[in-house]
Parts: C-alpha cells; structure tokens; sequence
C-alpha cells in the first residue's frame, strides 16, 4: 500500500493507494464510526472524500493519525471492528521510541481461550513478566489499565500449564460508595455482585462450561477476602482484586495465606477507595511497608494504559487535573 502525506494551511491531507471502495469502506466503517473513534483516541478531526482524507489538530497526533490511517487501511480487507480499531490504537499510542520499556511484541504468550490476548501496551507487558518472574506481583493504577484481566488470564495460564492445582479469587465486599441495605438470597447471592467481574473474566478467558465444571471440582473459587482468614493456600495462583479497599490488617491477613508453591497477585486503584472515612487502606500501607522485599514485584499503570473506549484516559486525566488544582489550592 502506498500512502502520500502533504501539509497544507488546512491541515494535513493524506492520499491513501491503490484505492480500493470496499478497503475504504471497511476502514471508515457503518456512518464512519471507525474514523470518529481514530478521532476521539487522537484528539484530531477528520475530512474525508473519496481516497483523501484532511486532518486537523497537533502536529504529533495528526502524524499518529496519517500512521493509524494507514494502518487501519492494510487491514481494511475485511470490515474492521470498533474492538480492532480501539485496540489497535492504543497500541499505536504506545509504541516505543520508549528505550527504556519493553517491547510489546516481547509480551508473554498465554494460554487461555483467547489466542490473541497479550500486553497491549509497554506497562502491561512488564506487569506479565512479573507476574510470572515473581511469587507476589502488586498492579496498581487507574481503572481499565487491564490489572485484573491479565491478572486471571495469568492465573488461567497457570492452571492450563499445570503450574497450580487450583485458581482462588477473592476481594473485600465493600460498597462503592453506596448503602445498598438489605440484599435477599442465601450468602453466594448476596456476595454474588461483589465477585461478578471475576467471574466475567473467567468466562471470557475459559468459556462458560469449563469454568462451571471447574467450580463443580473446587480447582476455582472465589470468594469474599473474608473467608480467607486462618487458610493456607498451597499450589494455588491466589488474586486480590480491588486491596484499596482492605484494611492494613486484611492485607496482612491475605499476604499471610500464601502456602508452598503459590502464586499472588494483588490489583488495586488507590484513587478509588471506597472505605469509612478516617480508615487506611491497606494496599497504600503494604506497597510502603513491602516495597524493598526481594521477591515482590510492583507495577504501577498511568493513564495512557486504558485499553477501555478512548474516552476513559482522557476522563482520568480530567480527575486527575481536577485533583491536582484542588491540592494545589489547599496548599495556599
């Protein structure tokens, strides 16, 4: 494919050849919805007519976008789907210039239902390297970086190369922000909302009838952090999801579980603690307490590692704006 690129004091016009409707077609997409998703990832606009697009915005993003255009357009054989396009940018995004992060093509392959699941950006491919280098991994940061996801799609890893006997999920049932009053039901449905996105990602990574036989057997469980005092968890691939929300003496307590042959991973947002006010979160405590420990490994995403819609980085980077502006003025 050859592609031209021109500046001009209407922005940047990119040809793209040898023209081919139906590429052109699946590139754009249903009433152009591909080309408004490129649009909101990059923060440029885009005019089309026929092969030549206009692109308005920064110099930078307009050059990501004329590189996303391009590349969307190769593979515009076949119609290209809102996931495709929205994955396919933020691994543009983050392409390395970065000498300092490894390579997403260097991503660990994992074994799941999933064949093309890998680290899509330099922090989460780091954040699978740790996870299967070390015996406890904390990931921590922003909503939609992946920190549980790859966490249970390591966990299925482990399982499916029989590295573990048996996969334990578990996180603290605590309210978001919320007072949900009484909920009906035996004990597994009133927890059952708590847990849900765990399940979720086991059905997505395992598929619905393996994970239900897997339940049948015990070789998965999950449950609230709660039920884990007085265990010890042996040859197990152990997760505690949402730990902003543990106490300093529930982090201990689950740090504690882990037996020979054991493998943890602690997932956490520290922006989003929804405890009593006054009380400690017990993930900020352990990262201070744990962070020289040989054998602890701690990642720690940003914002450009959502691989949620484009929208969702540029909302936490609103927050954290917003955030910022307000500690500054209380510091006056």
């Amino acid at each position: 494919m050859n592609a031209k690129s021109t500046g001009t004091p209407r922005g940047v016009e990119l040809l793209l050849s040898p023209v081919d409707n139906t590429q052109l077609a699946n590139l754009c997409g249903v009433l152009d919805e591909n080309l408004r998703q490129i649009e909101t990832a990059l923060d440029v606009s885009i005019a089309r007519r026929g092969e030549r697009f206009t692109l308005r915005g920064e110099r930078e993003q307009t050059s990501r976008a004329s590189e996303a255009l391009q590349m969307f357009y190769a593979q515009a054989k076949e119609p290209l789907s809102v996931d495709e396009i929205q994955l396919g940018l933020i691994e543009l995004i983050n392409r390395p210039g970065r000498k300092e992060t490894p390579s997403v093509a260097l991503s660990p392959a994992l074994m799941t239902r999933k064949t093309e699941l890998h680290g899509r950006t330099p922090r989460q491919v780091e954040y699978l390297k740790n996870i299967q280098e070390h015996d406890i991994t904390f990931g921590t940061g922003p909503a939609g970086t992946g920190k549980t996801y790859l966490a249970v799609a390591s966990a299925v890893d482990a399982f499916e190369r029989e590295l573990v006997q048996r996969i334990v999920l578990t996180r603290p049932a605590v309210e978001a922000g919320e007072r949900l009053g009484f909920l009906p039901g035996d004990l597994a449905q009133k927890v059952d909302p708590y847990l849900r996105p765990l399940y979720d990602a086991l059905y997505d990574l395992m598929g619905f009838d393996k994970v239900g036989k897997l339940f049948e057997r015990g070789a998965i469980e999950i449950a609230p952090l709660a039920y884990m005092r007085g265990r010890t968890l042996n040859h197990a691939f152990i997760i505690l999801d949402e730990a902003q929300n543990t106490t300093p003496e529930q982090m201990k307590m689950f740090l504690t579980r882990i037996g020979i042959g054991a493998k943890a991973v602690v997932t956490g947002d520290v922006t989003q603690i929804d405890l009593q006010r006054g009380q400690k979160s017990g993930l900020i405590e352990a990262r201070l307490i744990l962070k020289d420990v040989r054998g602890i490994a701690f990642s720690e995403f940003q914002k450009e590692d959502v691989v949620r819609h484009p929208l969702v980085a540029r909302i936490v980077s609103a927050y954290e704006a917003h955030t910022a502006a307000l500690e500054s003025g209380s510091d006056k």
